[in-house]
């Protein structure tokens, strides 16, 4: 059995401490192939240095909505020119946050639009974040869609209806941690939902599945989401690992 965590941090200073002990127990939970979100230029160099004989990782390139404050104005020529190259396999991540703070919401909708532009030059999926900013996001992705992007909505958990929208906007949804949360809802969601649009993450080290909730989370636990989904979709954990891998190769184009 093959899993495929499509989005994941492992460069933050969270595993610094014992991240080839992160890395081994991923590999004996049959995480093969790592997708590998930026925050900010950073990240890019910090991605670069991960390693695992067993393990694949994959880069993207991106200003989180939370990083875009100290990274104005956004360097579109840059972003593009790294997305070019086959090293980078998606643009992101990207998206609206109006939890943390709404000072910079122009901001973020204009790094959201480079980000829009670099995707669809450059043939790259875009990673959304969203955060109380739904409406928001969906209407832009909608302005922006010319029929030739393509992307996620990461960490989905939106309502059936928002689902379906983004949907018939061309992107995939994400199922991480939230999915297995009895209280939120977003498990009742997934279940309806597509599951040739649906890929797997963990966004470690946040939320964290159950029964790991609360605490640091880590690519292993794509394999407590991977089975909180085959009970919903009334799939074997094997077929789901199956289908979401090959989702998520055919999104980033990986052959």
């Amino acid at each position: 059995m093959i899993l495929t965590d499509t989005h994941c941090h492992l460069y933050l200073d969270k595993f610094k401490d014992d991240l080839d002990e992160v890395l081994d127990r991923s590999s004996k939970e049959g995480i093969k192939h790592i997708f590998l979100p930026a925050i900010d230029w950073n990240s890019i160099e910090q991605m670069d240095q991960l390693r695992h004989s067993e393990i694949t990782f994959y880069n993207m390139a991106g200003i989180h909505p939370c990083s875009v404050e100290e990274n104005l104005p956004v360097d579109e020529e840059k972003l593009i020119e790294l997305c070019k190259t086959d090293e980078f396999v998606g643009v992101g991540e990207t998206g609206l946050d109006y939890y943390w703070s709404t000072d910079f919401v122009d901001k973020q909708k204009e790094s959201l639009r480079i980000h829009c532009r670099t995707a669809k030059q450059t043939g790259k999926p875009i990673v959304l974040h969203n955060r109380e900013s739904t409406t928001d996001l969906l209407d832009l992705i909608e302005e922006e869609q010319d029929g030739s992007l393509k992307g996620v909505w990461h960490c989905f958990t939106g309502t059936e209806d928002e689902g379906k929208r983004a949907l018939d906007l061309g992107l995939y949804l994400g199922v991480g941690g939230v999915s297995t949360f009895k209280n939120a809802g977003v498990d009742k969601t997934v279940a309806k939902m597509p599951m040739e649009k649906l890929i797997l993450e963990t966004d470690a080290p946040y939320l964290a599945p159950v029964p790991y909730r609360g605490k640091r989370n880590e690519p292993a636990f794509i394999k407590n989401i991977a089975e909180n989904l085959a009970e919903l979709k009334n799939l074997s954990v094997e077929e789901i690992a199956e289908k979401t891998t090959r989702n998520a190769f055919e999104l980033f184009g990986i052959k």
